[in-house]
């Protein structure tokens, strides 16, 4: 009887993943979460502290939907004690997944750190190396699955014995990942950066039934930049590659910005755009950015094989970042990657 439950999570996870052709979790505003795509951007802004969360609902057209989520924060250490024109940072993250309905959670919790040594005297241009270790935790909900035994003539009884044995419920292991990046502040207002991250480096086992079912590695290149055609409005554009076994994703977009506050120096933005997941959904993007504050909404529109089904509904997510300032702080200002 195992293996009806290895086919109902298999079918629950190629629904999920399939579309995304990436077995991890993502995010289609994959610029917003920062310590999910690349350790190497810990400590990388302009301030003392910035939190970021992320919440992505999917697949709610076609069936309950899979839910991810995740919050972070990082910061810059030791400012008085290393090289003014290098950083070097530290951070926290936590993601949770829910699929299945709920028959399967997933919980991550990590830790960050890089260094970004400066290129030049004031360090606009830099190149870093990030390193993150990660405590992951996966569990089944026998309440929400559904097995053979349990099927009557009256429909599923989820009273009855399922009639499966499990040594385990819940797996925990350690992960690890690491990343380098390259960034650099071009003129008053432009930004140009490129990155690679390397998820998954002890490709750890994940079979409930003490069974050898390696996660497999995760390879990850991206890069982006923005410039000002004037004062008042800025352009983004960034790209994407992800690689984990035979499944592979490509993103590109781009989102227009303008002033809001006619303060080119201090400026409050609005954002519109969008990007586009090859093969799978169009992800039309609209942002906020006030003061330290940066709200960002999106919509997969599904393209895929699965659109009939979907109806061209895929999933909605918001991302949040806030950057926190100290008032007598003397952070250097740095053009930071935003998209």
């Amino acid at each position: 009887m195992k293996k009806h439950l290895h086919w109902l999570l298999l079918i629950g996870c190629l629904a999920f993943r399939l579309p995304a052709k990436a077995q991890d979790p993502h995010f289609t505003q994959f610029f917003a979460s920062p310590l999910t795509l690349n350790p190497a951007f810990t400590g990388l802004f302009s301030g003392d502290i910035r939190v970021a969360g992320n919440y992505r609902s999917q697949w709610s057209s076609i069936a309950t939907p899979f839910v991810t989520s995740t919050v972070s924060a990082d910061m810059g250490i030791l400012k008085n004690v290393i090289p003014y024109n290098d950083i070097w940072g530290v951070g926290l993250m936590v993601l949770y997944d829910q699929t299945g309905g709920g028959g399967l959670k997933s919980t991550y919790m990590a830790l960050s750190t890089s260094y970004h040594k400066g290129l030049d005297a004031e360090g606009l241009k830099s190149i870093a190396v990030g390193f993150q270790v990660a405590l992951a935790q996966k569990r089944l909900d026998f309440t929400k699955l559904l097995f053979e035994n349990q099927l009557t003539n009256l429909g599923f009884d989820p009273s009855m014995p399922n009639g499966e044995y499990f040594p385990s419920s819940s797996i925990t292991y350690p992960d690890y990942n690491v990343g380098v990046l390259y960034n650099a502040s071009i003129g008053e207002y432009g930004n140009m950066y490129w990155g690679a991250s390397y998820y998954h480096l002890s490709q750890p086992n994940e079979s409930f039934l003490g069974e050898n079912y390696p996660l497999h590695s995760r390879l990850t290149l991206h890069g982006g930049g923005g410039f000002a055609p004037s004062p008042l409005t800025r352009i983004y554009l960034s790209g994407l590659y992800m690689q984990q076994s035979s499944a592979q994703e490509y993103d590109i977009g781009g989102a227009l910005g303008f002033v809001i506050n006619n303060q080119p120096l201090n400026a409050n933005l609005f954002y519109i755009g969008s990007w586009y997941r090859l093969g799978d959904a169009i992800n039309p993007y609209v942002g906020l950015e006030i003061n330290n504050l940066h709200v960002g909404l999106s919509y997969d529109i599904n393209v895929s094989s699965l659109k009939p089904a979907s109806n061209y509904r895929g999933g909605f997510e918001i991302s949040l970042i806030y950057i926190y300032q100290k008032p007598d702080s003397r952070n250097k200002v740095i053009n930071c990657p935003k998209f």
